[in-house]
């Protein structure tokens, strides 16, 4: 389990072929300063386990399911990723409830800078749409994020904005972020655990619905 708060800015240093996945090697000197193996660690959002690690990096391995669902597909030798360990027992919850489980891929739209400030505009998947309201916690690239806007439920391409103070900007990656770049996207716990009740929600004729 982890908050979205960024601990630090990694680098992916190796990737090597492994079945239909990957083994990532990662440089992030603070995450392997105490990390053991199976540990998990998030990279860019997405959960993985410690397989092996030195005094600067740790592998792990990525299935080609989460290659297929997530943006890391996209990483190559050399990619910044945001990286945050697992929360501790007894921690403040500084972000959100996040789990590394990327619920999928947004496309950036928008990036409008200001004087302290920028915004990204985000695509959303059509099933994700139902799950992300204003004001809401979001989970873009492993960051925990308020949402700031979102497009009507009638709109012709789901969307949502996301406004980044000058610490995300420099502590994480999307302060680097430009438009047509894929985001991993995590929507709110609650929300999803809300949308399968109501799955089964039972009808007054007694059946579910």
């Amino acid at each position: 389990m982890f908050t979205g708060i960024i601990e630090e800015i990694g680098e992916i240093t190796a990737i090597t072929p492994a079945g239909d996945g990957w083994r990532l090697t990662v440089r992030a000197p603070q995450a392997v300063a105490d990390a053991v193996h199976g540990e998990s660690i998030a990279v860019s959002g997405v959960c993985l386990t410690v397989v092996g690690s030195t005094a600067e990096t740790f592998d792990a391995d990525v299935m080609k399911q989460t290659l297929d669902v997530a943006a890391i597909a996209d990483a190559t030798v050399g990619s910044r990723v945001n990286i945050e360990k697992a929360m501790p027992v007894g921690a403040r919850l500084g972000g959100h409830i996040v789990q590394g489980h990327v619920d999928g891929v947004g496309r950036v739209l928008e990036v409008r800078p200001g004087a302290q400030w920028q915004v990204l505009r985000i695509s959303l998947p059509d099933d994700l749409a139902p799950l992300v309201v204003d004001k809401g916690s979001i989970s873009v690239d492993g960051t925990s994020l308020t949402v700031s806007a979102v497009s009507a439920p009638d709109a012709a391409e789901a969307w949502f904005e996301v406004s980044l103070i000058p610490e995300t900007l420099t502590a994480t990656t999307l302060g680097a972020r430009a438009v047509g770049d894929r985001v991993n996207l995590e929507t709110d716990i609650l929300a999803r655990h809300v949308e399968r009740l109501l799955a089964f929600r039972v009808t007054p004729e007694g059946g579910s619905r």
